[in-house]
Order: C-alpha cells, then sequence, then structure tokens
C-alpha cells in the first residue's frame, strides 16, 4: 500500500509541475518597446505623451449651495425671452421646439411640404400735434400692419401685407386741434393689398419635381413685391413685378468673399417722385422698372452697386430716366465705421415747357463713432450734397434723405414735421448720438441743418432757403409685446414759418 501510494503521489506532483509549466507558457509575454502601440493619426499630425502633471483634480462644490442666478452669468446672464405669439398661428408654430411629424412630400421627396399659417404685425396708436408752417393738426391716429404668411415648404411662401386702417396716406383719427378742416373723427377703412407675392427658390423646386439633389441656388420672387435696396435710400418700393437672384458667390481671384447679385422688373404700382400726373400727383401705373443690383464684400468692405431705368408710358415717357448707385461702407482703423454712396440721374427728356424731375446727383456720406461701448453708445454724423434734382429708384413718395436723422424722418401718420428731405440743390446734414443703455431702451438726441444752394425760393426745391432743427427720441420696451416710444422736434426755417412737432405712439407686437 505504501509503495502504491508513493507512486500515486509522485505521479500528482508530476503532473502539477507539467500544468504549471503549460499555464506559463500560455501567459503572452511583455511586447518590445519597439512593438509598442502607437495611435494611428493623420499625416501631419504629432503622438504627444500624456502627461498627469497638465490635469488637476476635479472642483468641489459641497460647501457651496447651488445657485441658479449664479449658473445663468455663466453665459452672460442670458436666458429665454417670452417673444410675442402671431395673431393667427396655424400649423407648426413659431419658434418652437421638436419632435416635430413627418412632412408631406406631394410636391416631392427632396422638398418635403410643411404648411403653416401665420398672421402677425403691429398696431400702433400715435397722439400728436404737429405745426407744418402753413397748416398744424392735433389728433390721436391708428395704424395697424398685418403680414399674412403661408409657408409651404422650407423656401417657398405666399406672402401678403395689410394696412387696414388707413388710405391715400389719411389713417383712421381723431383730430383735436389745429388749423385744419377736418375737425372729428374719421374711419379709414382699406381692405386692399400692399403686397402679395410668391417667393421660392429654383433648386429645391428642382429637386422635388426630379427626386434627384442638385447645386442650384436662384431664389426669386413674383407678384406684387416688396423691395429694399441700400436701407431704402435708392429703393423701398412694393410693386408688380419680380427678382431674382444669385447668391453667395466668391472670387479668391478678385479677393471677393461674398457676392450676390439680383435682377428685378417692376410693371405697375411703381412709386416714384419723378413721374407725376397732369395733375402733379405721382403717377404709380404707366411706369416700368428695369434693374440690377450687387453687393460684394472684398478687401475688408461693402460694396453696394445698382442701376435701374424707369420707363414710362404715354404722357409719362418724357420723365423716362436712368438711375445709377454706388456705395462702399468699411470700418477704418478700429475708430470709426463710415458709407459713402452716390446717386446720380441722367437721360430725361421732357417736353418743352416741363421741368426735370429726375437731373442729378446726390453725395451721403454716413459716420459712426467707434467707442468704448460700440454696440450701444453710437456717436453719428451723417453728412450729404444734392445738386439739381436727385431721385431714389423707388421710394414710396419719401425723400431720398429718410435715413439721414431723425430730423429728416416723418412718422406718416401724424404729418410730424421734418426739414426737407429732397436734396434738391441743398447740402447740410445731422449730427447726433444714440444710446440703446443695456439693450434694453434708446435715446437719440440730434442737430441737423439743410443749406440751400442758389437763391432763396427758386422753383423746384421744396426748401425755401436755410433750415436748422434739433430732434429727441426715446423708445423702451415695457414688455415682451408693448413698446412706448416719443419724439420731439422743432425746426428753424428762414424766409418761412419755423416747424415743429411733438408725438407719443403705444405699438403693440404680436
Amino acid at each position: 500500500m505504501g509503495g502504491i501510494s508513493g507512486g500515486r503521489r509522485r505521479l500528482a506532483v508530476g503532473l502539477a509541475a507539467v500544468g504549471a509549466v503549460m499555464a506559463w507558457a500560455a501567459i503572452p509575454a511583455p511586447a518590445a518597446a519597439e512593438d509598442e502601440y502607437v495611435p494611428q493619426t493623420s499625416p501631419g499630425v504629432e503622438h504627444v505623451e500624456h502627461d498627469n502633471e497638465a490635469f488637476g483634480d476635479d472642483p468641489s462644490y459641497e460647501d457651496k449651495p447651488y445657485d441658479p442666478e449664479a449658473q445663468l452669468l455663466i453665459y452672460g446672464g442670458k436666458r429665454d425671452v417670452p417673444a410675442p405669439r402671431p395673431l393667427i398661428e396655424l400649423g407648426r408654430e413659431i419658434y418652437t421646439a421638436g419632435p416635430f411629424q413627418p412632412s408631406s412630400t406631394f410636391l416631392g421627396e427632396k422638398n418635403p411640404v410643411i404648411p403653416h399659417l401665420y398672421v402677425y404685425g403691429d398696431l400702433q396708436t400715435v397722439v400728436g400735434y404737429a405745426d407744418n408752417g402753413a397748416a398744424s393738426i392735433g389728433q390721436v391716429a391708428a395704424r395697424l400692419n398685418l403680414d399674412v404668411d403661408f409657408q409651404i415648404t422650407s423656401t417657398e411662401r405666399i406672402h401678403a401685407f395689410l394696412r387696414p386702417l388707413d388710405q391715400n396716406n389719411k389713417f383712421t383719427r381723431c383730430e383735436f386741434a389745429g388749423n385744419t378742416d377736418d375737425d372729428g373723427c374719421e374711419e379709414e377703412i382699406n381692405g386692399n393689398l400692399e403686397t402679395l407675392f410668391f417667393e421660392g427658390d429654383v433648386g429645391p423646386i428642382m429637386q422635388g419635381l426630379t427626386g434627384e439633389y442638385n447645386q442650384i441656388d436662384l431664389p426669386f420672387a413674383v407678384g406684387f413685391t416688396p423691395l429694399l435696396l441700400q436701407n431704402g435710400i435708392w429703393l423701398e418700393d412694393a410693386a408688380i413685378g419680380g427678382a431674382i437672384t444669385l447668391p453667395s458667390r466668391h472670387s479668391s481671384a478678385l479677393d471677393i468673399s461674398n457676392m450676390d447679385v439680383t435682377a428685378f422688373m417692376f410693371l405697375d404700382k411703381v412709386d416714384s417722385l419723378a413721374f407725376r400726373d397732369r395733375f402733379g400727383a405721382v403717377a404709380q401705373h404707366n411706369v416700368d422698372v428695369y434693374g440690377i443690383t450687387a453687393f460684394i464684400e472684398r478687401g475688408g468692405g461693402y460694396w453696394e452697386l445698382g442701376y435701374g431705368y424707369s420707363d414710362g408710358d404715354g404722357f409719362l415717357d418724357q420723365f423716362s430716366y436712368h438711375n445709377a448707385t454706388i456705395a462702399y461702407s468699411r470700418r477704418y482703423y478700429n475708430l470709426v465705421s463710415n458709407s459713402v454712396r452716390v446717386i446720380g440721374n441722367f437721360g430725361q427728356s421732357p417736353d418743352a415747357g416741363v421741368s426735370k424731375t429726375a437731373d442729378g446727383v446726390v453725395f451721403l456720406v454716413e459716420n459712426s463713432l467707434i467707442v468704448n461701448e460700440p454696440a450701444t453708445l453710437v456717436p453719428y454724423l451723417n453728412v450729404f450734397a444734392g445738386f439739381n434734382r436727385p431721385q431714389g429708384l423707388g421710394q414710396q413718395a419719401r425723400g431720398i434723405l429718410k435715413n439721414t436723422g431723425i430730423n429728416f424722418e416723418t412718422d406718416a401718420i401724424t404729418q410730424f414735421p421734418k426739414l426737407d428731405d429732397s436734396a434738391n440743390d441743398t447740402w447740410g446734414g445731422a449730427l447726433g448720438i444714440s444710446y440703446l443703455f443695456n439693450l434694453d431702451q434708446q435715446i437719440v438726441a440730434e442737430v441737423a441743418t439743410n443749406q440751400i444752394m442758389g437763391d432763396p425760393g427758386e422753383i423746384g426745391r421744396p426748401a425755401f432757403d436755410d433750415e436748422y432743427a434739433i430732434g429727441l427720441r426715446y423708445q423702451i420696451p415695457v414688455s415682451s409685446t408693448w413698446i412706448v416710444r416719443a419724439d420731439a422736434m422743432y425746426g428753424w426755417r428762414e424766409g418761412v414759418d419755423d416747424l415743429a412737432g411733438v408725438r407719443m405712439e403705444l405699438k403693440r407686437k404680436f
């Protein structure tokens, strides 16, 4: 027994030794230094060894209670702002979060339909007193602006604009003072459309029709179409016609980082002070306008170029003329923002005994000083010089100096007074300051002048003689939907009566 037991013990020990050797052999040996794993990287990228010393411990806030206001301050105190909701909002809501319902594809899978209808705008209620020299008036007036927007796809929509409380430049109002013959209240109800147009993009429309992606980017608008160019100085009008744009082009050879080119055509409802009917009123019909404009970002500056030909029919053919403009804007040495604009008119040939209405040139120079609070404190100096009778291409019966300063601007509701804004044989400017506080209110203070060229009282120039004015404006949003604004101005005019006006406006946005 003892011998047998000893043999078994020896056999067991031997088997255990063999098993241990086999297990040791199965463990992989450490890789040699030259075989260490190195992450794959893109060409030109170098691998850097990890350094634990570059990192510290995570911060601990156990001794600090959670403060939500302090968290907002991390992002500059920004937070959600309750936006006013549209008057009517059908379909997908504006400014809303997902998830969204699946879109319809009846216009093609590559141009999904997301229909929704919005009606939005504002109601302005204004009380004011205006003394325009020969006439004075005190009144409470209202203006309702309604935008109707029917969105079809992401790039196609039908849009309309209405002003139901005014017509023929007269507003629903109650007059309480002045020397006019319209004492009492007048309703000016108007169901006419101010605009009605279709807006789309050729590329997405073709994608939906063909089912194939393309590289076409060609937005367009057609109908009773509004167009605003050069901040409305050269063109601010809505007329029957359309426009098409070649957008977002660039050229490294010409140092152009971005360029848009727009061609447009108006066939009716053109508002141009250059065309007057037999009674001297602005003629909206029988005038066609053909034009092209370009916006070019190049060499640290911004160019605006434009050409238009206004073609009158019948009696108005004598007022047909060419209109050209060029503007350049840029900042200089982080000290001043400057824009220089030139608008010139030529080619008008009226009948014998009829005066030209568009045969001049105007130079506009706009400057704003860049100070230590550039987003809220803006000192500005805008100057101009106009020779003969310069005209914008279409201005809805407003003068070419409408953006020169607040003393050249009227509210178009209460007949608020202004200096002559035509630039017909005049030069001058506006010096002022705009302050936005903490972006929650605004005050503008300004002095301005209009200096005539030639003799006082010359025919064809609205300004009888030299003019001077001071103006003040203050506005503040009292909620996300209500804005209060107040304006005051006084103008001294040599040779004729002075100007004066005050107004208070309450605006409700929806």
